[in-house]
């Protein structure tokens, strides 16, 4: 297993894709191509952030990047 995924898996991140738009939220799992984000808001340049319903799926081949957001007590 890579080491991004031991390390982000479970933890708040921004999923940032190629298209210019962003997801923060809680990568839940990764399947196969596929990354699942819970409790998520989709993030759009000059726009507030907007609630998701339910989970997000979205393709690993559309993220240009993940940032994996520090915790509570953590740098």
């Amino acid at each position: 297993m890579f080491a991004w995924r031991r390390t982000a898996v479970r933890r708040r991140v921004v999923v940032n894709l190629a298209d210019n738009k962003a997801f923060t939220g809680v990568l839940w799992a990764r399947r196969g191509p596929l990354l699942v984000l819970r409790d998520v808001r989709l993030l759009h340049p000059g726009a507030p952030e907007v609630p998701v319903d339910g989970e997000v799926v979205v393709e690993r081949a559309r993220v240009e990047f993940i940032q994996v957001l520090a915790g509570a007590g953590e740098r």
